[in-house]
C-alpha cells in the first residue's frame, strides 16, 4: 500500500497537501499524525509544521481487475478489461484473442475466474459487491441458449406428460430457466439435489 508523509502548517492543510499528491479523496485514505504543529516561542521561534502519514487504502474492484489481469498475464493472453457497472453489479468485459480457454465447457472456466473475482474484490471491500465476469458476451448468449431450451422443454413435458429433468447447473443458469418458464401457463419448474449437482426439474403445473 502507498504511503507518503506531509507536513503543513496545520494537520488539516497537512492531509490537503497529501490527498492532492494522491490524487485522491480522504475517505479513500488512512490519516496517522506523526507530530502536532506547534507556533514557538513568541509564535515566532522554533514554529514546527503538522506532520502526517497518509496510507492510501486499496480500492477494491482496482484490486480485482489486477488479480485477473495477473491470471491473464500468466496464461500468457493479451486481453482488453472494459468495467461497467449497472444497477445489480459491477460487470468485467474481456476482449481479445482465445478467449474460448477462459470460458471453457459451458462456462465453466469462466464461471470459476468469477468466483475468485469476487473473493478478492469483497475482501477489500467495506460493503457486499457483486462483480460479473464475461468474455465476448458470452453470458448474453448463454442465456438465450438456456431461453430456448427452457421453452423446448417445457414443449417436451406437455407433450410426454412427464417430468423433464435438466443437467446439474450453477445458481445463476438455474435462475435463467425459472425466470423463462415462471409465467408459463402449463408447466411449472423447481430445483432438486445439492450443489453442484442441483438440477431444474419442469413439470406439469
Amino acid at each position: 500500500m502507498k504511503k507518503i508523509v506531509v507536513t503543513g502548517k496545520t494537520i488539516e492543510d497537512a492531509v490537503r497537501s497529501g490527498l492532492l499528491q494522491l490524487g485522491t479523496t480522504e475517505d479513500r485514505v488512512n490519516v496517522q499524525v506523526l507530530e502536532q504543529p506547534s507556533k514557538g516561542l513568541f509564535g515566532l521561534i522554533g514554529v514546527k509544521n503538522a506532520k502526517v502519514e497518509l496510507e492510501l487504502l486499496p480500492d477494491a474492484m482496482e484490486e480485482a481487475v489486477k488479480f485477473l489481469q495477473d491470471i491473464l498475464r500468466t496464461m500468457e493472453l493479451d486481453v482488453r478489461i472494459e468495467q461497467k457497472q449497472d444497477k445489480e453489479g459491477i460487470e468485467l468485459h474481456m476482449h481479445g484473442g482465445e478467449l474460448g480457454m477462459l470460458i471453457g465447457r459451458r462456462g465453466q472456466t469462466l464461471d470459476a475466474l468469477q468466483y475468485l473475482v469476487n473473493i478478492v474484490a469483497n475482501r477489500y471491500s467495506d460493503r457486499h459487491l457483486r462483480v460479473v465476469l464475461d468474455a465476448e458476451q458470452f453470458r448474453e448468449r448463454r442465456k438465450k441458449t438456456l431461453e430456448e431450451l427452457a421453452d423446448r422443454l417445457a414443449d417436451r413435458a406437455i407433450r410426454t406428460k412427464k417430468e423433464v429433468v435438466l443437467e446439474p447447473m450453477s445458481p445463476q443458469e438455474r435462475k435463467v430457466i425459472h425466470y423463462q418458464l415462471q409465467q408459463h401457463p402449463r408447466v411449472k419448474t423447481f430445483s432438486r439435489g445439492e450443489d453442484p449437482n442441483r438440477r431444474v426439474v419442469i413439470v406439469l403445473r
